[in-house]
C-alpha cells in the first residue's frame, strides 16, 4: 500500500468502521469498483441515516421508511456526502455488503471482487460537482493500489433488480475528469438481465 492507506484505509476519508463485512474469499481478484445511491430517508440529506444504517445504530421508528427496511445489515466500503466529504466503513482489503445478488463480466458475487462507493443522492437525481471532484480523488488512489479494470454502477452488475446511480449520474463527466480508457467506465446505459 502507498503512504495514502494504512491497512486497506483510505487516508483522504473519515473513518466510520462498520461490523458489516465479512473477508474475501482466497485470491480475489478485488478490480471493480461499483457505485450506488443511497439516501436516507429518502430523497433527504445531509442527515446521519446512511451512517447509521451502516454502523446497525438506526432506530427503526424514527422515520416511517425505516420500518421498511428494519433489521437490513448492509454496508459499502465509502461513502460520498453531497458536499465533496468521503465516510469510509470497511477496510478495502474486506468484503464490505454492497451489492446483493451481483455479476458483472461472467463473475458472479460482486461483492467479493468488487469496492463499494456510495453517492449520497437518489436514483434519477443529479449528483453534486463536489461528489465528483472527490470521486475523481478516490478513484485514482484506489486504482493505485488495486489495479481497477472496471467503474460500473449497481445498475450494471444486478440488471432489472437495481437502477442506481441511474440516469442522473454522468458517466462522461466522470470518464473526462479520470482520462481512463473508455472501456473501464461504462456508458450510462446499463446491459439488459
Amino acid at each position: 500500500m502507498t503512504d495514502a492507506w494504512e491497512a486497506g484505509w483510505w487516508r483522504g476519508a473519515t473513518r466510520v468502521p462498520s461490523p458489516n463485512f465479512s473477508a474475501r474469499p482466497a485470491g480475489a481478484r478485488v478490480d471493480t469498483v461499483v457505485l450506488h445511491s443511497i439516501s436516507l430517508p429518502p430523497g433527504e440529506y445531509g442527515g446521519d441515516g446512511i451512517r447509521r444504517l451502516f454502523t446497525n445504530t438506526l432506530d427503526w421508528s424514527a422515520h416511517p421508511y425505516y420500518e421498511t427496511i428494519r433489521g437490513l445489515e448492509v454496508s459499502a466500503h465509502f461513502v460520498v456526502r453531497r458536499d465533496g466529504s468521503v465516510l469510509q466503513f470497511v477496510s478495502i482489503d474486506e468484503r464490505a455488503w454492497h451489492a446483493g445478488r451481483s455479476s458483472w463480466e461472467e463473475r458472479e458475487a460482486a461483492n467479493d471482487w468488487s469496492i463499494g462507493v456510495e453517492l449520497e443522492g437518489l436514483e434519477g437525481d443529479t449528483f453534486e460537482p463536489a461528489q465528483y471532484a472527490a470521486l475523481e480523488k478516490l478513484l485514482p488512489a484506489i486504482d493505485a493500489v488495486r489495479a481497477i479494470r472496471h467503474v460500473v454502477g449497481h445498475e450494471h452488475v444486478a440488471p432489472g433488480r437495481k437502477i442506481d446511480p441511474g440516469p442522473g449520474f454522468d458517466w462522461t463527466d466522470l470518464a473526462a475528469r479520470l482520462q481512463w480508457d473508455a472501456q473501464r467506465i461504462p456508458a450510462a446505459k446499463p446491459r439488459q438481465a
